[in-house]
């Protein structure tokens, strides 16, 4: 059978800082910009999540987009939707809570949660004009 792709498109708002506690404030300064803004800073984050299988031949389905949707809600959006990353988050405790790190987060929440013979990708936004995809 042919692969085929379904995505489903999901919004989330967090708070983070990006800072590395082993450098000088004037270091993360340099380095990060505004984005290290001691009192934190916020996103609009716009998640593509994409499965890529053959089609069930009884139902025509990669995934019911249900179920997906209802995946993403329970590992990804009630986690980080309008949470503080670096605070709220015990993945992001220690990990520089980056578009790159938060995309490799999802994809390490969602992939054991679908079928073995599923792939994953992930596309987070960050802005409009800059976003990160896992794997690559």
């Amino acid at each position: 059978m042919n692969k085929i792709a379904i995505v489903r498109c999901e919004h989330f708002n967090a708070a983070h800082r990006l800072h590395n506690k082993n450098w000088s404030d004037q270091k993360n300064k340099d380095v990060f910009g505004k984005c290290n803004n001691p009192n934190y800073h916020g996103h609009n984050y716009d998640l593509e999540v994409k499965v890529i299988g053959d089609c069930d031949p009884e139902t025509g389905y990669v995934i019911d987009t249900k179920i997906l949707s209802d995946l993403i809600k329970k590992y990804v959006l009630d986690r980080y939707d309008h949470k503080n990353l670096n605070l709220d988050t015990q993945e992001f405790k220690d990990v520089n809570p980056t578009a790159e790190n938060i995309a490799i987060s999802i994809y390490n929440l969602l992939k054991p949660k679908l079928a073995s013979d599923l792939e994953l990708k992930i596309k987070l936004y960050e802005t409009p004009r800059n976003f990160v995809e896992y794997p690559y």
